[in-house]
This record gives C-alpha cells, structure tokens and sequence, in this order.
C-alpha cells in the first residue's frame, strides 16, 4: 500500500476509510491552510525534483507515463519557464493529472490555467489531485 497524497498523510488519517469518497470528505474538510500545504507539497512537472531524482515513487512513474522524464531540451525549458510563471503568480506548484493527459496537453493546460485566478487554481488543484488519488487507489486494486 502506497501513500496516496504528496507527503501528506494527514489525509489517509483522517478519513473514515480508504474510499475514494472518504479520503475527498477528509481533504475537503481540511481548513484552507492545510488544503495550501497539501497542494504544495507536490513536485513541479519535469522539475527540479525530476531532475535530481527526489520525486516520490509514483509520481516519477506518473511523469514517466505522461512522457516528461523524456523531454528535449526546448520542451523541458518551456516547462521551467511556465512552472515558474504559475508559482510566481499562485504561490503553489501547477497540478494536473499526468496520467490523463500528455505533454503537449500538460503544457496547453499550463498556459491556459495562467489565466485563471487563485481560488479557482486551488480548486482546480483540488480536483486534480482527487484524480490523481482515484487512480492510485485503482493500480492498487
């Protein structure tokens, strides 16, 4: 059994079960602060965690699955450039479900989620990450 949000177990402790619905109603319920610190403790795509090797089991193979442990050298600048361009205006790493999309859907959703507000990026962060959960609990089914 693997840990099913980013340096977060908070969640998993908290909730009444290892449900999907469960484990939302406990991330959910979280104050907003906590909801920060979840949301931020989830690595950049093809980031400085990527490159140095400290991503989390999953997400390294989540990354791997979406192509960016494969980029070239323009893509991985283009990621660095939009990374930052979203922390610098949301204070959080951009979140996407990986394994749902690709490269060139990832970086679409980068330039176009930079249009957004924050509260709306950290309900869409949210939601990303409920995603990513479902299909971890899935693989481990």
């Amino acid at each position: 059994m693997s840990a099913l949000f980013e340096h977060s177990p908070w969640v998993e402790e908290r909730a009444a079960s290892r449900s999907h619905a469960d484990l939302m109603a406990a991330m959910y319920a979280a104050s907003s602060e906590e909801q920060l610190a979840l949301i931020r403790a989830h690595p950049e795509l093809a980031g400085k965690a990527a490159v140095d090797g400290t991503l989390t089991q999953a997400s390294a193979a989540e990354q791997a699955s979406a192509g960016l442990d494969r980029l070239t050298r323009a893509e991985f600048e283009r990621f660095h450039t939009l990374n930052a361009a979203y922390r610098e205006k949301f204070g959080m790493p951009f979140i996407i479900c990986v394994r749902l999309t690709d490269k060139a859907g990832i970086l679409a959703a980068m330039e176009h989620r930079l249009g957004n507000d924050r509260d709306t990026e950290i309900a869409t962060a949210l939601e990303q990450i409920g995603e990513i959960v479902r299909l971890r609990l899935e693989a481990e089914a």
